[in-house]
């Protein structure tokens, strides 16, 4: 087929749903839903889907508001994977442009769907529609994997807004612990002597870390915070709780880290004559990139004129896509909607959410993405480059 043929036959597909789906974006803005508490957002997907003909499920992988739709033509071929977020931060909304996805998600499905009548009339495929919630918090898509989601994924596929249109090449693999310690009570001036001061023990942890952080890898991220120092000065306080983060760009070499730093807490503990316990923990991968996907990806996004093409993004933050691509070839396009210079979670990326740009970043990820599993479903031997570029750098990490 012509390739000008090729690319009109998926933009006019995402183009005569350009009104409803950016009308589900800015729903979604609207209601602001934090992670799984998406009820409203993950349904209007949900409905979406299955009246355009996808079986879905709800409530996948072990999460409320997780969903999988599915549309399959045949049998065998390949199974194409688009995962969406919808959860907005607390107490500032959608700051991180999580509204866009579900809806730039279903346009690629659709438009993947009408054009491959045209393309490869006679291709077996599988269209796998993941709604993944609470990526700002839980991570869902650890959960999510953990219970037997995306293994019948080929590649995965998403998009998310940026100041560019680019891809990634590597995310940090995340540890994340909430730690409460545990002390004894005491008047502090009249008593201290029979107090252990829990807020003392979290203390030392943190001029641990700080020590600890000249004998690790230039990559490795150290953080942390007090969510609760026990009370007032005037007295010795048998609780305080807080939050530590530990990253590195090479996953296998921050679980090499994680016995130093329980060492630490252990350690705190025995000089202050406390006990701690872990209230919670979080953990993310590191992408393994898949360089032939991430170069087919933005070969169509250059096919369609997107705004503000940029290079692979070498420094990243953590994310839970990671879990994802660290099992399977996958690879998210960002695409332009905030001026450069604005950071995710701010202000001005929540202003611009409801923008025209923000509307023309939904149809634009959704014509990229329809238009790479077009020519991987065109060109079989796509798939095969892609998985095994991905083998090999999983292989060396």
């Amino acid at each position: 087929m012509e390739r000008d043929q090729f690319y009109s036959l998926v933009k006019n597909s995402v183009e005569s749903r350009r009104t409803e789906l950016c009308a589900m974006s800015d729903a979604i803005f609207g209601l602001s839903e934090i992670g799984l508490q998406e009820f409203k957002s993950s349904a209007l997907l949900e409905e979406y889907l299955g009246k355009n003909g996808f079986a879905v499920e709800r409530g996948v992988g072990g999460l409320e508001t997780a969903f999988r739709a599915v549309w399959q033509k045949g049998e065998g071929g390949p199974s194409f994977g688009l995962l969406c977020e919808y959860d907005a931060l607390e107490n500032i909304g959608h700051a991180c442009g999580h509204h866009m996805q579900g809806p730039s998600i279903i346009g690629a499905a659709l438009a993947l769907r009408e054009a491959a009548e045209k393309v490869a009339p006679d291709a077996p495929y599988r269209i796998v529609v993941y709604g993944t919630p609470a990526e700002e918090t839980l991570g869902g898509k650890t959960v999510m994997q953990e219970n037997g989601c995306f293994a019948d994924i080929d590649v995965a596929l998403m998009m998310h807004g940026a100041p560019d249109t680019c891809v990634d090449v590597k995310s940090m693999a995340s540890r994340e612990y909430k730690i409460t310690f545990r002390g004894k009570s005491a008047h502090a001036a009249l008593a201290p002597d029979q107090g252990r001061s829990a807020f003392d023990a979290a203390l030392l942890t943190f001029n641990a870390l700080e020590f600890l952080r000249e004998h690790v890898r230039e990559d490795t991220r150290i953080h942390y915070t007090v969510l609760d120092a026990g009370g007032p000065a005037n007295v010795v306080p048998d609780h305080a709780t807080a939050q530590y983060m530990i990253r590195s760009y090479d996953t296998d070499y921050l679980e090499t880290l994680i016995p130093r730093v329980e060492d630490i807490w252990k350690g705190a503990c025995l000089m202050t004559g406390t006990e701690y316990e872990i209230a919670s923990q979080n953990r993310f991968w590191g992408k393994i990139p898949a360089l032939a996907l991430n170069d087919l990806i933005m070969e169509q996004a250059r096919a369609f004129d997107a705004p503000s093409l940029a290079s692979a993004r070498e420094k990243t933050g953590s994310t839970d896509f990671g879990v994802v691509m660290y099992r399977v070839p996958g690879c998210c396009i960002r695409c332009a909607f905030v001026p450069h210079g604005t950071s995710s979670h701010s202000q001005g990326f929540l202003d611009a959410g409801l923008t025209e740009t923000a509307h023309n970043a939904v149809v634009f990820g959704a014509e990229i993405l329809a238009a790479t599993c077009l020519r991987i479903l065109e060109q079989p031997e796509l798939l095969e480059q892609i998985k095994a570029d991905f083998a090999a750098r999983k292989e060396g990490k």
